[in-house]
């Protein structure tokens, strides 16, 4: 094997850890404030209803900036338009820590979730520029560790926070990662020419993505709180979905190339099947965190931090593999990882339908463990070969393309999850018995999505 494939250049390393550390703070931020609603709903003295919007406008913001961002990277310096950025999380990172009310706490966040969506799109995006195809596993798996970590470290650190300081620090961390890193990107990072600086403002385009991402987080997030998808809201919901879908299928048609996700995109096979690939694997993997933790906390007595740390074993299994799994991608291409990867992430998640409070936590944690060191092997593969057969003019589409996919996919996983748990706690009562039926319930849910990801990925390229 020659040297191109196992030398990475230095330069290329400096940007990779400059831009992966820069999106770590929008990564944990957005899981980090699960573990400090308690504090929140008492600081604020209101209802958990209330303090719920802090963190459903924050996702629902970032799916507003990811398609304002594809244009972004079209017209402008994409280095400027990132740092930019950067500086405008670590600003309202600070106006959400000294928030004096709970709407200028939501308010705050909102502003928080709409840099973050711009902030990860072009994450990805610039990366795979930056690498080229022939190390674009190896580096990859730098740029998307905050992508696969936040999730699974996000509730850890948040409880240690939590349990040390108070919440108010969850958002002051932002700030000092701010500091540090604006000035390393400012000096390491290549500049990127605009990939389309004649494009116009596709106004009509971005806002039927950003309304369509709206709509359908927003609706699947209501279905959590019903205990069911039957309910008005979710149904309007997403009867108004496939409206805007409709409306946007008929206007790309109409203008083509022209628009923030041309169909051409979908048109791409090996695109395709790794973005539903992807969907599947953010609901399978992602879906399930929204429950570890109340698992620990309600069967096991755990308190926040006990069930933070609980959750340890996971997110030090994936920091085992992480590097290792680029360097395979790289060599064997992702198809035969994705496939290995899924059974093992299957066989690990499988226990945890048959669990109950009697079970040791040394079995809980090596569940966890195992579980960990196969998770980023489904990720982080499907999110490289999505690129793969992708001409650079259509990476920032692309971008917006797979954030959009995740945010979706991660959302209506954790609604998915909750929402099982609602439901058959509705229906057959909340003693012991009927609420670990519940949470079983959500992993078998979990492990049959887990098998269906085996049906794109039989159908991925071989690398070469």
């Amino acid at each position: 094997m020659s040297s191109n494939h196992t030398h990475i250049p230095r330069q290329t390393m400096l940007a990779a850890w400059a831009i992966a550390f820069a999106a770590i703070a929008p990564m944990l931020d957005s899981t980090m404030i699960n573990i400090a609603v308690n504090q929140l709903t008492r600081t604020f003295n209101t209802q958990l209803s209330t303090i719920q919007w802090g963190i459903t406008g924050y996702v629902l913001a970032l799916a507003i900036g990811v398609p304002l961002a594809g244009w972004l990277m079209n017209r402008f310096n994409s280095k400027c338009v990132f740092i930019s950025n950067v500086i405008l999380f670590g600003v309202t990172s600070l106006l959400a820590g000294i928030s004096w009310n709970v709407i200028s706490f939501i308010i705050f966040r909102a502003f928080q979730g709409f840099t973050a969506g711009i902030i990860t799109t072009l994450m990805t995006t610039l990366l795979v520029k930056v690498a080229g195809k022939e190390h674009i596993g190896k580096v990859m798996a730098i740029v998307s560790t905050p992508m696969i970590l936040g999730p699974i470290l996000g509730p850890v650190l948040g409880g240690i926070v939590i349990h040390l300081l108070n919440w108010h620090y969850l958002f002051f961390i932002n700030i000092l990662i701010t500091i540090i890193v604006v000035p390393i990107m400012i000096k390491v990072l290549p500049r990127f020419a605009p990939f389309k600086p004649d494009s116009q403002f596709d106004w009509l385009g971005i806002s039927l993505i950003a309304v369509i991402s709206l709509l359908f987080i927003y609706g699947i997030s209501t279905a959590s709180h019903h205990g069911s998808i039957l309910n008005p809201i979710t149904m309007a919901c997403l009867i108004l979905d496939l409206i805007c879908i409709l409306v946007y299928y008929l206007y790309s048609r109409y203008k083509g190339e022209e628009v923030i996700i041309p169909l051409s995109l979908f048109h791409n096979k090996q695109f395709s099947l790794a973005g539903i690939g992807l969907f599947l694997a953010n609901i399978a993997i992602l879906g399930p965190m929204i429950i570890f933790p109340l698992f620990f906390q309600h069967f096991k007595y755990y308190t926040e931090i006990e069930a933070a740390l609980a959750l340890m074993p996971q997110g030090i299994g994936m920091l085992v593999t992480r590097p290792l799994i680029g360097k395979w991608i790289d060599q064997f291409g992702a198809k035969p990882i994705i496939l290995l990867s899924t059974l093992f992430t299957f066989i690990a998640t499988l226990p945890f339908v048959f669990v109950g409070p009697t079970t040791s936590i040394a079995w809980l944690s090596l569940f966890l463990f195992v579980r960990g060191l196969f998770v980023g092997g489904l990720m982080l593969p499907l999110t490289t070969h999505a690129y793969t057969d992708l001409d650079e003019a259509q990476l920032p589409q692309a971008g917006v393309g797979i954030n959009i996919i995740e945010n979706i996919g991660s959302s209506f996983g954790s609604a998915i999850m909750a929402t099982t748990v609602a439901t058959v706690i509705t229906h057959f009562g909340t003693t012991i018995t009927s609420q670990l039926a519940a949470y079983h319930m959500a992993f078998l849910t979990s492990i049959i999505i887990l098998l269906i990801i085996f049906l794109p990925s039989l159908f991925l390229e071989v690398k070469k």
